[in-house]
């Protein structure tokens, strides 16, 4: 159900920031979407007078910790609801509304909400917050656009959240309700590395906004690290700077961008994830494998191994293009039909025999034809990494040059030259090793700012956001790729 505890301290110091935007006499009327067993009920009522509290109602789902919990409060003033709150009607006026709401919602990836439930709740936000979540959304965000219907104007409202809907496409969606609907007044992000939830590495963020239709210039405050009350960083940034800009993580250790014409690496490159296999297990086999197995080597092509195994940045090959780098790895990539397949490679199609239970019935298997052939990814000459840590030079990504015939699988990032840049490499046969000296010379900082971070601080680009790399240092200093991309301007000006 997507539950995770609110540690005490943390509760408290929520509660307190949350009542510190009321006024010091206002009557509370408190609301807790995702109750559990009450930890900011119980930071409240350390925090006001019992007489203070008007009202103070919790929705709980699961019916172990509902009882619990109405047990716990019986006396306290909680009136618990033993329901789901994403599907309760809400108050039907402004006079039975919440003017507090302090929640922790569940976390429940997409993947685990039903279709016809997302439909649903879809529907129910749009009635109730006036925008149209991505069926990517995790339950969070669903929570925090429907508890809009609950709340009386200038009611305040504090949630612990997961920070990914301050980058990610699919956040769009909740950030043009925080900056059209409400006022944001502030967002605090913990400090990847200080996972707040033992059980869960996800990267946390506190947001704080009211009931209330945004002034066109008001300020939202950005503050990271260290407390909620002593933040590390602060900046305040226009909340209209906030709707052209799709990263709000930058804020606050960067200010608001300042747009520069030039190239992005997308000008430059196409840029493809490596091969979703599907099982990497099964589809991914060692030489040595292959010949105790006795399968037919023409229906595999060599695969590189994974970042932690290339000791150096260049991918060398042999005489017949195989990667120089242990291990030895090779992508199964079989299109022929299975009653073919056994007769002309029986060794083969015993192998798959072996897959049909489970491998055949994962999702990106059963979506293809046959399901064990793979996509069309060929050998990229550089490679990104995808996904990590920074490492002692502080850096969590790394440019592959790739000289050998070896795909990849989805671990890396792969770039492949556009036609004009292809062609000046075709006159310039050096010109694909400088820029990749150039792509490792970027700051971490001009890289960092593109991508997002996750708890334990993982750090991840996906294609897009490696595309928008800005590249204006780079062409400036070979003239040979601001030539190619002035002699084709209309094909490097569409991400200029």
């Amino acid at each position: 159900m997507g539950q995770f505890a609110t540690p005490p301290k943390l509760a408290r110091d929520i509660a307190a920031s949350a009542l510190s935007l009321l006024g010091p006499n206002e009557r509370i009327k408190y609301l807790e979407p995702g109750l559990g067993t009450g930890a900011f009920y119980s930071a409240l009522t350390g925090l006001v007078a019992r007489q203070r509290v008007e009202t103070a109602v919790g929705y709980e789902k699961d019916p172990r910790y509902a009882r619990a919990t109405a047990n716990l409060w019986r006396d306290r003033g909680l009136v618990v609801r033993e329901e789901d709150f994403t599907t309760a009607a809400p108050p039907g006026g402004d006079a039975s509304r919440f003017n507090l709401v302090v929640c922790n919602p569940p976390y429940v990836r997409h993947h685990y909400i039903t279709q016809a439930a997302k439909l649903n709740l879809q529907a129910r936000c749009r009635r109730a917050g006036g925008v149209t979540l991505s069926g990517l959304t995790g339950l969070y965000g669903y929570f925090l656009v429907l508890a809009h219907a609950w709340m009386s104007e200038n009611a305040v409202a504090a949630w612990l959240v997961p920070s990914e809907f301050m980058d990610v496409g699919y956040g769009a969606a909740i950030r043009e309700y925080l900056l059209k609907k409400v006022t944001v007044l502030r967002i605090h992000r913990f400090d990847p590395a200080d996972v707040q939830f033992e059980d869960a590495l996800v990267s946390s963020a506190v947001l704080w906004l009211r009931r209330r239709s945004p002034e066109p210039n008001h300020p939202v405050v950005f503050t990271q690290g260290g407390s909620l009350d002593e933040p590390r960083t602060t900046r305040a940034v226009p909340a209209v700077k906030l709707t052209s800009e799709a990263k709000w993580t930058r804020f606050p250790q960067r200010g608001v961008r300042t747009a520069r014409a030039g190239f992005t690496l997308g000008d430059l490159f196409e840029i493809k994830r490596g091969i979703a296999t599907g099982s990497n297990k099964f589809f991914i086999l060692s030489g040595e494998r292959i010949e105790a197995l006795q399968l037919p080597m023409e229906c595999f092509r060599p695969i590189l191994p994974g970042p932690r195994y290339l000791k150096e940045d260049v991918v060398r090959s042999d005489d017949e293009g195989w990667p120089v780098v242990e291990p030895h790895l090779f992508l199964l990539d079989c299109s022929e039909d299975e009653s073919k397949l056994r007769k002309r490679h029986p060794t083969l199609w015993r192998y798959l025999q072996t897959g049909t239970p489970d491998v055949a019935t994962r999702y990106l298997c059963r979506h293809r034809d046959p399901w064990y052939t793979q996509e069309l990814r060929r050998p990229a000459p550089l490679l990104c990494t995808y996904i990590g840590r920074r490492g002692k030079n502080g850096r969590p990504f790394r440019f592959i040059l790739n000289h050998s015939c070896a795909t990849s699988h989805n671990v890396y990032l792969m770039l492949y030259p556009k036609p004009a840049l292809r062609a000046a490499m075709e006159h310039d046969s050096g010109l694909l090793e400088r820029i990749w000296q150039k792509l490792n010379s970027l700051s971490a900082d001009t890289l960092l700012q593109e991508g997002r971070v996750y708890g334990g601080g993982m750090h991840k680009l996906e294609p897009k956001e490696l595309a928008k790399v800005p590249m204006h240092d780079v062409v400036d200093d070979l003239p040979s790729v601001r030539r190619a991309a002035e002699n084709a301007l209309p094909l490097f000006a569409s991400n200029a």
